[in-house]
């Protein structure tokens, strides 16, 4: 157990691979190779950390990362199927600071994804910059799949309406849960309802979670596929 809570802190903490992650070489900057029970034991602390404290998001996208291979496979395959979804996996397109201009963005025309986008960002005081890099997946391509997902979420935010709020963020993980099959979003949308009052939590259930699943079967086409950047002025 000792080993295991090393294992998170080292994970959380972001740092280069020490001893304790030398068994196999580094796929990627900033890779953390770790090995079966290492996963599992990773799983299980963050997880725990997790329902101890749902704000802790270190806690959360460790958990994502140790558990998600099977489901960034399926939305790998299904990036594959589109020539949008192939020029992405291609291209690598990442939302940071080096891409993003919320200033530039405000300035196009009301109507337009990327001019909302920059007002969502101003409104709530976002960072592009914010999404934490992928450690612990052995799958370069897979690793970019989930820092992809990472940051795009805000753009979910935005094209379904959803405000950052601890319900808006439910509902959306809802819709991800069904969107994408991954068990971080199964995680948050099973056990984040516990931060909420049991009015929230019927309000939830009664009348968004049904409206998150349904647009989750209705988009046939993964929405990690959509090169959001070339949208800005849409």
């Amino acid at each position: 157990m000792r080993q295991a809570r090393r294992a998170v802190a080292a994970l959380t903490r972001r740092q280069p691979a020490r001893p304790l992650f030398t068994d196999r070489k580094s796929l990627y900057r900033g890779h953390l190779p770790t090995n079966p029970l290492q996963k599992l034991a990773a799983t299980a602390i963050s997880a725990a950390k997790a329902l101890k404290d749902p704000r802790r998001a270190d806690m959360v996208g460790v958990l994502g990362e140790a558990t998600g291979r099977v489901a960034l496979e399926k939305i790998r395959s299904d990036l594959k199927t589109t020539r949008e979804g192939r020029l992405i996996l291609s291209e690598r397109p990442v939302v940071d600071s080096t891409t993003i201009n919320g200033d530039e963005l405000r300035q196009l025309d009301e109507n337009t994804f990327g001019h909302a986008y920059g007002r969502f960002l101003e409104r709530y005081g976002f960072d592009p910059d914010d999404r934490t890099p992928v450690a612990l997946v052995d799958d370069e391509e897979l690793a970019y799949v989930l820092l992809r997902y990472r940051q795009v979420h805000d753009f979910w935010h935005v094209l379904f309406g959803l405000p950052p709020t601890v319900h808006g963020e439910l509902v959306l993980k809802w819709f991800e849960l069904v969107h994408t099959g991954l068990p971080v979003a199964a995680f948050s949308a099973l056990f984040g309802p516990l931060r909420l009052s049991s009015k929230q939590r019927r309000r939830l259930y009664d009348a968004h979670v049904p409206w998150a699943t349904r647009q989750g079967r209705a988009c046939t086409q993964s929405l990690l596929a959509v090169y959001y950047e070339k949208c800005f002025d849409e």
